[in-house]
């Protein structure tokens, strides 16, 4: 008899943490590795935001909060869905927890049942069909096409709905491939979920501000107020203001749906960091420049990547509006080479032979590509890139 429960036989450890953990043991062998797996950014945490940790903590704000957050933190969330969205939330819609992961957990905890799908369109963010395993529920893949951007479009939608359908995720600015839902988009999708009103809609904003596409970021509530009632929205700090390791996350939807939340959440983590949310704060209510010039940098280096990639034979990288991930498809490399049967073995091939760390595309439902994470410097990242284009122009010649 098996010692581990079914729900944890059946899902397989993070893509992104396993990677990163193997480029880790080998640079603490000694051995020179480039790493472009982690999903984090290099920059340090802004000033103000770390000064404002320092004095909740100079002022004994080191004690448990509330379940679903400080009544500050959820009013500066309030305060950023309002500026920045154009959505109106009530405090009892909110919930903060550690990480949009968790979120998205509890999210799934909370709303699904043996013998539900979600949907889960492709490429995702890793850890999606696990989560939704281990809530008992059943992720159907739907495939996102290139010549769609790597986005579902409404008759795939209309097309994968069924009467077992509960949830829908959407992930804008996607990790991995960095594309972008359109408000049209957006309202396409609405208008086919409009006539299935027991499938609720899951957007992963996580995203949001690192954004340089054409016209102003949309959240899927601005294309489709009509279906509040059935819309959560995820997001966090942690990839806007390099708080990574702060663990904030949060979320807003209904409020019958967020008190199920809070309950399952009450049972787990009870309540996010007190210093953290304290940091937060600041972040959310604070002068938002820093973000700006993050997110130009993170353009800057995806011109670069984009550009660089695409100059490698048997390697096309397409273009992307935000994140910070490139997403190459290798096939054409791989189609030349017998001895590289798919991008798990590739991933392997360039750690032995470059010294790089990637993630293979498998791994978000998209074999045949990586991602390359762009969220460290550039010398980094033309270090990697030459060893890349050396390796694979090598063994072309």
């Amino acid at each position: 008899m098996s010692r581990i429960s079914h729900r944890v036989d059946q899902i397989k450890p993070s893509a992104t943490v396993m990677t990163s953990m193997k480029a880790m043991q080998l640079k603490a062998q000694g051995k020179d590795i480039v790493s472009l797996g982690f999903g984090e950014p290099d920059f340090d945490t802004p000033e103000h935001i770390r000064q404002a940790a320092i004095a909740a903590i100079n002022e004994g704000d080191t004690r448990y909060t509330a379940v679903d957050g400080t009544a500050e933190l959820k009013q500066a969330i309030i305060g950023k869905f309002r500026r920045d969205n154009g959505l109106d939330f009530e405090p009892a819609q909110i919930l903060v927890s550690n990480g949009a992961k968790q979120s998205l957990f509890n999210l799934f905890v909370a709303l699904l049942n043996h013998g539900d799908e979600v949907i889960v369109p492709a490429p995702y963010w890793a850890s999606y069909p696990d989560m939704v395993k281990l809530a008992d529920a059943e992720p159907a893949i739907l495939i996102g096409k290139a010549k769609h951007d790597y986005k579902i479009t409404a008759r795939d939608l209309r097309n994968t709905l069924n009467e077992n359908t509960r949830l829908l995720i959407l992930n804008s600015p996607s990790n991995p491939s960095g594309k972008v839902y359109t408000e049209e988009e957006y309202r396409e999708l609405g208008e086919v979920l409009i006539d299935h009103p027991k499938v609720f809609i899951a957007c992963d904003e996580i995203y949001e501000h690192i954004y340089w596409g054409k016209g102003s970021y949309r959240s899927f509530l601005n294309a489709c107020p009509g279906l509040a009632e059935r819309v959560i929205i995820v997001n966090g700090v942690s990839k806007a203001y390099a708080m990574t390791g702060w663990r904030i996350g949060y979320l807003a939807g209904p409020q019958d749906l967020v008190a199920a939340m809070r309950k399952v959440q009450s049972q787990s983590t009870s309540c996010a960091g007190s210093v953290s949310q304290a940091a937060a704060v600041a972040a959310l209510n604070g002068p938002q420049d820093c973000v700006e010039r993050m997110r130009d940098e993170f353009k800057r280096r995806y011109e670069y990547m984009h550009a660089a990639l695409n100059d490698i034979p048997g390697v096309e990288c397409p273009d992307c509006d935000g994140a910070f991930y490139a997403f190459p498809s290798f096939q054409g490399f791989l189609d030349s080479r017998d001895d590289l049967r798919d991008d798990l073995e590739l991933t392997s091939w360039l750690l032995d032979e470059a010294g790089v760390s990637t993630v293979p595309g498998s791994a978000f439902g998209a074999p045949g590509h990586l991602r390359l994470s762009y969220a460290a410097g550039m010398d980094y990242l033309e270090e990697a890139i030459s060893r890349i284009r050396n390796v694979v122009t090598i063994c072309r010649a």
